[in-house]
């Protein structure tokens, strides 16, 4: 009789209960190794470091470390690691970032405990699974028209912050150690980016929607 390959698993998460029924589900298939748990996301780190799992499960909501961050660095330090997303939260942000991070599936904690294995399997084999909470995010960024000031060089966005500062073209100049002229043309590219006619109206809309934070 063939011997069914085991998936090595680690779990990651800062609820122990979590863990347990995690630990508990996944046993109960024969091809997963449930390799350890924590509920500190450095720990997790170099439990990956030690032992190379197939696949970690992944709370995203963490004191100390968030899951985001342990999850870029377990990509980085063990590439063969696939990191599975898993959490409560539907917060736009976080399923674009968790992806951008490494991980090749997001999930939410009210999976199913098979939806849960196949995502597993799916995972060790390179494949994502995304919850459809995370699929109407990822749909709806992409169709989202682009953020005002999306296309500001770093260099305007130096200027525009001046701007918002209340110096002067001169002033401006002076800190950024180029000359007036240089300051002026940025400044016209900024008001025309952000379609307003005066400076005033330009740094309003900076500080109204956010666009240097």
């Amino acid at each position: 009789m063939a011997q069914v390959r085991k998936i090595s698993v680690l779990l990651i998460d800062d609820h122990e209960i979590v863990r347990q029924g995690l630990r508990v589900s996944l046993e109960n298939f024969e091809d997963f190794d449930v390799i350890g748990d924590t509920g500190d996301a450095r720990k997790g780190i170099d439990l990956c470091v030690k032992h190379q799992p197939d696949v970690v499960l992944m709370d995203i909501v963490m004191p100390i470390m968030d899951g985001i961050t342990a999850t870029k660095q377990i990509r980085e330090q063990c590439p063969d690691t696939q990191v599975i997303a898993l959490t409560s939260f539907e917060r736009d942000d976080q399923v674009q970032q968790a992806l951008q991070a490494g991980a090749i599936s997001y999930l939410m904690k009210n999976v199913s405990v098979e939806e849960l294995a196949n995502a597993v399997r799916k995972a060790c084999d390179g494949k994502a699974t995304l919850a459809p909470e995370a699929v109407q995010v990822l749909i709806q960024a992409a169709t989202r028209p682009p953020a005002l000031g999306f296309d500001l060089t770093e260099r305007e966005r130096e200027v525009l912050a001046l701007m918002i500062e209340g110096l002067n073209n001169r002033e401006i100049a002076e800190r950024l150690v180029i000359s007036s002229s240089t300051v002026k043309n940025h400044v016209s590219s900024i008001l025309d980016k952000l379609n307003t006619t005066s400076r005033t109206q330009a740094v309003a809309l900076a500080v109204e929607n956010k666009m240097l934070n």
